[in-house]
């Protein structure tokens, strides 16, 4: 029979342990939160929306608005990445007076955005304009190559039917970034790599798995040809960020012969 000191200090020990057990989901969740504000993504490509990530029991609740889709599903591509994240439960809001979907300047956005994403163009510095489905690049280029690879990676953008470059060949201009001095954090290169390859329409029907540790990119899946399974690897080592790329995707071909 158990005394009833022995109950006592049986409550006492679970008490303790339950105590125990909220603290470290607490703290979980502060860091969760904590990650998220602190993100290389929350803190360029999104620093002018107005988002809240709270996190309760690694479940985190975005909630805001941002000033197009493709903002909203970045965040909730980051968040998902961060350490001890079990769901996120995506409520930002997108404005009325946002660019429909396919439109000319839901496109515009579009390519802005991804170029963004890559070290070797310069995004920030392209002006893009689209009509009726044709992106127009202007800007400056530090190189011929610089030039061609802009032309490239918005000519692979969803929704473009041709791509206009009209950018100038300024060799003497600043050069591109190749390491940016601010760190980025695994989940915001995840999320970069994610969204780009989901942009484009040569990788967007791939179903990739996208992990990051300490830079290194680590991708599985399934490409139809080692042409496409090359695509992946070099789109991938151009995001900001990137220190190396594990490609292990298999081929199709190989798979269905098994």
């Amino acid at each position: 029979m158990t005394s009833p000191h022995s109950f006592v200090l049986s409550l006492a020990a679970a008490s303790v342990l339950l105590s125990g057990s909220t603290s470290l989901a607490s703290d979980t969740d502060d860091r969760i939160e904590s990650a998220a504000r602190g993100s290389y993504v929350f803190r360029t490509h999104l620093k002018d929306d107005s988002i809240k990530a709270d996190a309760k029991d690694g479940v985190v609740t975005l909630t805001g608005s941002v000033a197009e889709s493709s903002h909203r599903s970045l965040a909730e591509i980051t968040v998902e990445a961060l350490p001890g994240v079990v769901r996120v439960d995506n409520r930002l809001t997108v404005p009325k007076t946002a660019p429909s979907e396919l439109s000319d300047g839901w496109l515009a956005t579009k390519v802005k955005s991804t170029l963004l994403f890559h070290r070797n163009v310069r995004g920030t510095a392209t002006s893009v304009e689209v009509m009726d489905g044709v992106v127009v690049l202007t800007g400056e280029a530090t190189s011929h190559a610089q030039k061609d690879l802009t032309t490239e990676y918005a000519c692979d953008i969803e929704g473009a039917k041709k791509v206009v470059n009209q950018m100038k060949v300024t060799p003497n201009s600043a050069t591109t970034d190749q390491k940016p001095s601010v760190e980025i954090d695994d989940a915001s290169i995840t999320a970069q790599v994610r969204l780009a390859l989901m942009s484009r329409r040569s990788t967007s029907s791939l179903n990739t798995m996208i992990s990051t540790t300490k830079g290194i990119v680590t991708v599985t899946g399934t490409a139809r040809n080692p042409a496409e399974k090359s695509l992946v690897t070099k789109l991938i080592s151009d995001i900001h960020g990137v220190q190396d790329v594990i490609n292990n995707m298999t081929l199709a071909a190989a798979t269905s012969s098994n």
